[in-house]
């Protein structure tokens, strides 16, 4: 598989995962490249320079502004998991869905089937997921430093690597609240205690009805604080 990975991304991984690893695992081992070309190992002293050049720009850099997209999240887009095959196969069986992701905006036939989706996948990927070792290694490059992070990650996975949340800019939501659907006003609603009931209530691939969200203030249905749109409640 490591022939047809492109080799630039292969150095940037290889390269990467072993600084994390001595960090780590100080003074255990010297790890040293064995590459077959000489086109290799160029590639590979590039990634060793650009990697320092940057430890030496956040170094001597007086604030770091960080813009973190999907490249961070834990794939949802990806195939489903198979440790999540069982959270996800009723759905799976009945629906054909291929990822976590687009299973989220099926359009299931009643609020109740929608919910016990939704809330299974909020629960997963807002609730229970940790932290990806990278969001700790970010955290642990600029904790010193006077920073601000714009993402539009909806997973909260920033504030679970104990980065400030008043110097958190979350552009699409967040997986971690509610919102009316219209929206009739600007507030949003922390959402994790319904959530959890929802995924402990449901049966039959549907919630209780009485534990549909409605807006407090219009009634309407309330929706998951990353509506793709101007709806959106920041």
């Amino acid at each position: 598989m490591s022939f047809v990975f492109p080799t630039s991304w292969r150095a940037q991984v290889a390269i990467q995962t072993v600084i994390q690893w001595q960090r780590e695992n100080p003074n255990q081992i010297e790890v040293i490249f064995n590459v077959f070309k000489e086109r290799d190992y160029d590639i590979y002293e590039s990634c060793s320079e650009q990697i320092e050049k940057l430890k030496y720009e956040i170094k001597t850099a007086d604030a770091i502004v960080i813009g973190a997209g999907a490249g961070l999240l834990p794939l949802p887009a990806l195939p489903i998991p198979a440790n999540a095959l069982k959270i996800f196969g009723d759905f799976i069986e009945k629906y054909g869905l291929s990822d976590m992701y687009s299973g989220g905006f099926y359009p299931f036939e009643t609020l109740e089937e929608h919910w016990a989706y939704w809330s299974r996948y909020i629960q997963v990927n807002r609730y229970e997921n940790a932290p990806r070792p990278v969001y700790d290694s970010l955290y642990r490059l600029i904790s010193e430093k006077d920073y601000f992070v714009l993402t539009t990650n909806v997973d909260h996975c920033f504030q679970k690597a104990g980065f400030d949340k008043k110097r958190l800019f979350y552009t699409q939501g967040d997986y971690g609240l509610l919102q009316c659907c219209e929206p009739c006003h600007r507030q949003t609603y922390d959402n994790r205690a319904l959530i959890l009931r929802m995924v402990e209530e449901q049966k039959n691939m549907r919630i209780p009805t009485a534990l549909i969200p409605r807006c407090p203030k219009c009634g309407k249905p309330m929706a998951v604080n990353c509506v793709p749109d101007d709806r959106l409640t920041e």
